[in-house]
């Protein structure tokens, strides 16, 4: 699908319906009801809360997420220009009728990237709108706390754009899932390709966003790196707020490494590696090796910030607007053409992520977040994007390929800025439930809340 430059309307909608939800369900968290299961929907319409950050540094992820929220909820309902991958989809469950035959509404929350603000935003749509399901978030601070909400209140929680280790790991919880990579992945399928293209003997500073995806990213990345033979110089936490990083590039600069790793991400990532730029990082000859930068994570969105600072640097997504399965076409082709331009992997991961929750209500026939654990607990799917996929029943972790992708030297078009250099095999990517990383052997999920 060709895309033009042309700016789509961004519709932020609150549904009408969602009060009326809010009220026949007479949500409480915490307290005990005569209902089966928090906000057991009575009538004809389901209320999902679609928590995402609207305003701070991830707000552009934050927008596509609602876009892609939008579009999922008119595919769900029957009410789209097309059923984008629910055409694609290996499971059969979804018939465009909403779901159990009630129709979708929606309300969202503002999450700020502040865990505190998440929190109160999805209790509201909890206690006040009656949401059935929490989604969203593009940080993984935020999806760790509103993870333990949903879990206290009896609330499945399909998080959104969230990669740091811990919310599969030692914050694991049984009414979350994640569909999203993590940080693991990210080192497991970045470490060969660096190897390839810069050789092992390498020495690596870190700048690190200064919260739990930070430091686990940090952690995977210093820890697939420094096993292939490149020695880390030096670490730096960074806080979450900087929006100049000229003073942390300084010492960089009197160091001896000669890789630069940018642990951060969204507006972090922009600035701080537009400022590395501007102090001429990437000109520069150290050890008798061009000097090299490394963005663990990237995405189309922080590649069109950063402009044509990102040719050429490697990094890893979960997924990208220009891969060729069908289910990704479709999703391309439906976003494109209700919003004018690809979707990002913000997008993609919550649009999926809506439908998964869908499916696995539609194969339970039940919206008991029991039953919605048990549907997806060990399920296996296709047609959505990344190929073959399992949902680990041990930790609600999606298991999938990975992209490793390069900012593009030659875009076609401003949309055109990673090409996809490899996709790494799921079995690369793949380790135990109980890997260090990941909170080891103590870490474990708990037992279902229905919260009722």
């Amino acid at each position: 699908m060709k895309f033009t430059t042309r700016n789509a309307s961004r519709r932020t909608v609150l549904k009408g319906g969602a009060a009326l939800a809010g009220a026949l369900a007479t949500p409480h968290i915490f307290v005990r009801n005569a209902y089966a299961f928090t906000n057991e929907p009575t009538g004809s319409t389901v209320t999902l809360g679609f928590n995402v950050p609207q305003s701070g540094p991830y707000a552009d992820e934050g927008a596509d997420e609602l876009r892609a929220y939008e579009l999922a909820v008119e595919h769900l309902n029957g009410t789209g220009a097309d059923n984008g991958m629910m055409e694609t989809f290996s499971s059969n469950a979804l018939q465009g009728n909403g779901i159990l035959g009630k129709k979708v509404e929606y309300v969202t929350g503002d999450t700020q990237t502040k865990s505190d603000a998440a929190r109160a935003s999805a209790r509201s749509m909890i206690e006040k709108d009656g949401a059935v399901m929490i989604t969203g978030g593009s940080s993984s601070g935020v999806a760790v706390a509103v993870q333990a909400l949903c879990q206290e209140a009896g609330i499945i929680f399909m998080a959104g754009l969230t990669h740091s280790n811990d919310t599969t790991g030692k914050d694991r919880k049984a009414n979350g899932f994640r569909h999203f990579f993590n940080s693991y992945m990210s080192g497991a399928a970045l470490a060969p390709v660096l190897k390839n293209a810069y050789g092992d003997d390498r020495k690596a500073y870190h700048l690190t966003a200064d919260y739990n995806w930070g430091y686990t990213t940090e952690e995977a990345v210093r820890t697939s790196t420094e096993a292939m033979g490149w020695e880390t110089v030096e670490t730096v936490l960074t806080p979450l707020t900087q929006t100049d990083f000229s003073s942390y590039i300084t010492p960089v600069l009197q160091s001896d490494a000669d890789v630069l790793v940018l642990n951060h991400y969204g507006g972090n990532m922009v600035n701080s590696l537009t400022n590395a730029v501007q102090f001429g990082l990437r000109d520069r000859m150290v050890n008798g090796k061009q000097f090299e930068i490394v963005v663990p994570l990237y995405s189309r969105l922080m590649a069109a910030g950063a402009g044509e600072n990102v040719k050429g640097i490697f990094g890893s997504t979960n997924w990208h607007w220009s891969l060729q399965d069908e289910g990704s076409k479709a999703f391309v082709q439906s976003f494109g053409q209700k919003y004018g331009f690809p979707p990002s992997q913000a997008a993609h991961t919550c649009y999926v992520q809506t439908l998964l929750y869908a499916d696995a209500v539609e194969r339970a026939g039940s919206f008991n977040p029991c039953a919605v654990v048990e549907a997806l607990e060990g399920y296996e799917f296709d047609g959505l994007g990344n190929g073959p996929t399992l949902y680990r029943a041990e930790d609600h972790q999606c298991f999938k390929d990975v992209l490793v992708v390069r900012g593009k030297e030659n875009p076609e078009n401003e949309f055109d800025l990673l090409e996809v250099v490899e996709v790494t095999p799921v079995e690369q990517v793949t380790y135990p439930p109980d890997h260090p990383q990941f909170g080891g052997p103590e870490a474990t999920l708990g037992t279902c809340n229905p919260g009722a």
